[in-house]
């Protein structure tokens, strides 16, 4: 049975503005921290083609290098794919995240989890290139 993938549209209407402190230092804090007040939107911050933007939800673990399961991906469809970047492409009737490497004459969608192989699209496949992971929104 297969699985049903959701991707949705990214939504620029959000009124929440998060504290934003700057960099962080990974060794003795600033005292000047304490009187920073700048706010950043992250939706402007993931989104730079908005009406390009979708997100999806990681399900599985062919990509557990790169993205865990749940993990929220920003998939920006304006962007070019190319050579090594993460896309998420529609293959034989399903949805993926694979990384895209493009040799001579194939095109191969690589997991970074070793325990998947790597899919070698043939002739006769559907392949589509869906979008391009531009962020990945994750839980600690």
């Amino acid at each position: 049975m297969k699985k049903q993938t959701s991707i949705h549209p990214a939504e620029q209407d959000s009124k929440i503005r998060i504290q934003f402190v700057g960099a962080v230092k990974a060794g003795f804090p600033s005292p000047a921290s304490d009187f920073l007040r700048e706010t950043i939107d992250l939706n402007k911050y993931v989104t730079a083609h908005p009406d390009a933007t979708y997100y999806a939800r990681v399900d599985g673990s062919s990509m557990s290098n790169e993205f865990e399961d749940g993990d929220l991906l920003v998939i920006d469809r304006s962007i070019p794919y190319a050579d090594g970047r993460v896309v998420v492409c529609f293959v034989d009737g399903e949805f993926t995240v694979k990384r895209v490497k493009i040799q001579k004459d194939k095109c191969l969608l690589i997991p970074t989890n070793t325990d998947f192989p790597v899919l070698e699209i043939k002739e006769g496949q559907e392949l589509q290139i869906w979008g391009v992971v531009s962020h990945v929104i994750k839980k600690l």
